[in-house]
């Protein structure tokens, strides 16, 4: 069994459209401007700024509402807007047909990324997942890539690899585990304060996965005795 491990937001699913999504319902329920979509984008910063955080700051700027309401809106997050592309669900049934076994390796609260993998329908597409809230570590701690390997009884060694858009969790993790691993640029440059590198770097995650099984369908052709005649 081959391991391919996947990030969850902003790889396999568009987690920054889904929230875009989620901010102009939020505001049109609530009359506020639907100007300040691009206000709340930013000081989300993709879901890294603390949820704490984010919460203070929508209730400072929207007086009228109440913590219930921002809390609610919060929790919810991106979850109900997320959309499976096409275009990844047969990048991942072709990479399970190839002998990968795919599991989701995400930081975040359990309850909100199941809710994810759920609605977009992951879950019949994956053969696993482990969240950091669950397991008690958050990527790039080597403890969360091994828990997602022992989903799917696999070993983490130099054969498997790991998809992600983030340097600093998803690929240092790979690197500190010993995983191949392919980056998800998103129109980004690789950091420069980053003494490490991805094995390779895509522009989406279905081009992601294609390399994966590409360059292992090679390898096994490369590892064939060869016959003479």
């Amino acid at each position: 069994m081959s391991l391919l491990l996947l990030d969850l937001d902003n790889t396999l699913l568009d987690r920054d459209a889904a929230f875009r999504r989620a901010v102009t319902k939020f505001l049109l329920t609530y009359d506020l401007p639907t100007s300040d979509v691009e206000w709340v984008m930013d000081i989300d910063a993709s879901g890294y700024l603390p949820r704490a955080d984010l919460a203070t700051a929508l209730l400072d700027r929207y007086a009228k509402l109440g913590p219930d309401v921002v809390q609610a809106f919060i929790d919810a997050g991106a979850a109900d807007h997320v959309v499976l592309e096409e275009s990844t669900r047969q990048a991942l049934r072709r990479a399970t047909a190839a002998g990968w076994a795919c599991v989701i390796v995400t930081n975040g609260r359990v309850r909100k990324q199941e809710r994810k993998i759920a609605i977009s329908g992951l879950d019949t597409e994956v053969a696993g997942w482990v969240v950091s809230e669950g397991v008690g570590y958050r990527k790039p701690q080597r403890e969360i890539f091994a828990a997602a390997a022992d989903v799917v009884g696999a070993r983490l060694d130099p054969g498997g690899w790991m998809v992600g858009d983030a340097p600093r969790h998803d690929i240092a993790g790979a690197v500190e585990v010993g995983l191949r691993s392919v980056w998800l640029h998103l129109g980004r440059p690789w950091p420069v304060d980053l003494a490490f590198q991805p094995t390779h770097v895509a522009d989406d995650v279905a081009a992601a996965l294609d390399h994966v099984v590409r360059s292992t369908a090679r390898q096994r052709v490369d590892q064939q005795p060869s016959v003479d005649h």
